[in-house]
C-alpha cells in the first residue's frame, strides 16, 4: 500500500533524539514497544516497526536535520543499484529506507563468521558506482557493510557528499587481503574490536603496515 509506513509518524514524534560532543554516538529519549532501535550514528538512530519490518526510520538529532535532504540526494543517485538500501520518503525529521537484513561484518569478525572475498568485491563494485554518480563513497567500515547471503550491503551514505579520502575502505580492504586469514573463523574478543578501533580513531600511528604489527602484537601475544 501507498505510503503505508506513515502509521508510524506519530509514534516517531514521542522520540527526541540529541547529538554529542567528539563524535560521540547520539542519545535516544523515549522508547515504544513496537519501536525497535537497530542502530546509532552520530547524527541519528535507526528504528524498526514490529508492525512494518521491511522498512527502517533513520530519526536524526534536532541540530542534524540539515543533513536530511542531503543523505536523501545521495539516495537518489544510488537507486539503480543492489548494493545500497532504497529511499522510499523523505520527512523533516526522518528517512523512509528499506530495512536490510544482515550482519555487520564487525559482528562476523566477533562470532567468527567467515566473511567470503565477494562482499570485498561487492564493496569495490559498489564505490565505482558511486563515483560514477557523482558521488564521494566514505566512511566505509566494517559497521557499515552488511553480509547478506555470502552479497554485500553497503549502509550509511551520509559522508558521500563530503570531499575527501578517509582511506577507512582502503585500509579495510588491504586488511583483509593480507592479513584476515590469521583470524578467520575465529571469534575475537569484544574489547580487542574497541581497542583497536580506538587506536585507528586516534590516527597517531604512522604507517598503516605498522598499525597492523600493533594489532597483531596485542591479539597474538596477550597475556
Amino acid at each position: 500500500m501507498e505510503k503505508d509506513w506513515l502509521v508510524v509518524d506519530k509514534l516517531l514524534s514521542k522520540i527526541k533524539i540529541t547529538s554529542n560532543p567528539n563524535n560521540k554516538p547520539v542519545t535516544i529519549h523515549g522508547s515504544l514497544d513496537d519501536l525497535r532501535c537497530i542502530g546509532v550514528g552520530t547524527d541519528a538512530a535507526v528504528f524498526q516497526y514490529a508492525h512494518k519490518p521491511q522498512y527502517a526510520f533513520k530519526l536524526y538529532a534536532e541540530d542534524k536535520k540539515e543533513k536530511i535532504q542531503i543523505e536523501a540526494v545521495v539516495y537518489q543517485r544510488l537507486k539503480n543499484s543492489p548494493f545500497f538500501a532504497t529511499c522510499y520518503a523523505v520527512y523533516d525529521r526522518y528517512l523512509v529506507l528499506s530495512f536490510e537484513a544482515g550482519i555487520t561484518l564487525y559482528d562476523c569478525i566477533l562470532q567468527g563468521i567467515h566473511i567470503p572475498q565477494q562482499v570485498i568485491l561487492d564493496v569495490e563494485d559498489a564505490r565505482d558506482f558511486a563515483k560514477e554518480q557523482g558521488l564521494n563513497p566514505r566512511d566505509i567500515h566494517l559497521k557499515n557493510i552488511l553480509l547478506q547471503q555470502g552479497r554485500a550491503k553497503v549502509i550509511d551514505v551520509s559522508e558521500y557528499g563530503k570531499e575527501g579520502n578517509d582511506l577507512r575502505w582502503e585500509h579495510l580492504k588491504k586488511a583483509y587481503e593480507q592479513y584476515y586469514d590469521l583470524i578467520d573463523g575465529k571469534t575475537i574478543p569484544f574489547w580487542l574490536m574497541q581497542t583497536v578501533q580506538k587506536w585507528y580513531n586516534q590516527k597517531n600511528f604512522g604507517t598503516f603496515d605498522e598499525f597492523m604489527k600493533d594489532v597483531l602484537r596485542l591479539t597474538f601475544f596477550r597475556k
